[in-house]
């Protein structure tokens, strides 16, 4: 579940701009342009790789039968925490809708095993990868000029709000049969080119207002997992941060531009047709708000088996599908 950083083709038959199923989207993806908000894998595909999966997670929008038991991605381009989030980019579906679409799954799957208990039994097996709140922030409390939520609420009542929330959207989630729960959390929103196109100033890298006020959100997951696995019998819920995944010398690993997208941009997106890099891996950005392929397959890498303490608590994903 999640937004456009792992959507992988649920948006693509939705009235909203908030769409990737075009070139030069998916110039690096074996099947071409899917809805994948980057030029080759995103982070599912790369996870899905990784535990061993021969075939990558099909989106809800298309998934039929019996291959909705190898697993289901119900992540929407412009989702978010809240319901009214991104509600100017036109349709998306929030993680209040992407927990019905599940319920819809789970009723399906029943049907197909002729019964609820193997379906929970099976369901608590599952590896449930959550990836929320990027666009409550860039798609709302960003955008005083659309929203009313920077004008209501200080940086920490917001944090607290959204948090209160999405604490509720995944204990539905384990009342729906989820036991082992990844929780994905914020990258540098300051960072992203279209934001410094926005608010920057100059040769800034980052912008230290709004990492701070979406620090604030950052800052209540750790305590909201211990929450969740002190209260939810069973429940091995882990959080990954995904600011210590970033990687402290990107060139280290080839990547120098890290300001620039790769892909000609309109209003955040790829261009339809439009040119790009020939240097893609040299790039951090794809377009105007999305990594491409380079560090969408290191920040996978690093989810699954954490070099680092800080990067996973408790478990990594590697960790969690063995428990």
């Amino acid at each position: 579940m999640g937004d456009s950083l792992f959507d992988n083709g649920n948006n693509n038959n939705l009235l909203t701009a908030a769409k990737a199923n075009y070139p030069p989207y998916g110039i690096d993806f074996p099947d071409g342009p899917t809805g994948r908000f980057t030029n080759g894998r995103n982070v599912a595909d790369f996870l899905a790789e990784l535990l061993g999966f021969d075939k990558y997670i099909e989106p809800f929008a298309t998934v039929k039968g019996v291959d909705m038991f190898r697993g289901v991605n119900y992540a929407s381009g412009a989702a978010g925490i809240l319901d009214e989030t991104s509600i100017h980019v036109g349709d998306r579906i929030s993680m209040n809708r992407q927990l019905r679409n599940h319920n819809v799954t789970i009723s399906h799957m029943s049907t197909l095993l002729g019964n609820k208990t193997l379906t929970k039994e099976y369901l608590s097996k599952c590896i449930y990868i959550v990836q929320m709140g990027n666009n409550d922030y860039i798609n709302n409390y960003l955008l005083p000029q659309l929203y009313s939520s920077n004008h209501m609420y200080k940086p920490e009542q917001f944090a607290s709000i959204l948090i209160q929330q999405y604490s509720e959207q995944l204990k539905t989630l384990y009342l729906y049969g989820a036991r082992k729960v990844v929780v994905f959390g914020k990258g540098g929103i300051g960072c992203v080119p279209s934001e410094l196109d926005l608010y920057g100033t100059g040769d800034s890298v980052c912008i230290n207002s709004i990492d701070s006020a979406v620090r604030k959100f950052s800052d209540k997951l750790k305590p909201m997992i211990d929450d969740l696995n002190s209260n939810l019998p069973n429940a091995k819920f882990s959080y990954i941060n995904s600011t210590s995944i970033a990687v402290p010398d990107p060139s280290s690993i080839g990547i120098t531009k890290l300001r620039e997208p790769c892909c000609e941009i309109s209003e955040g997106k790829c261009k339809h047709g439009g040119g790009v890099c020939s240097d893609r891996t040299a790039h951090y950005f794809w377009d105007g708000f999305h990594p491409s392929e380079a560090p969408n397959k290191v920040t996978a890498e690093r989810a699954y088996t954490a070099l680092l303490s800080t990067v996973v608590y408790p478990f990594d994903i590697s960790q969690l599908s063995q428990l």
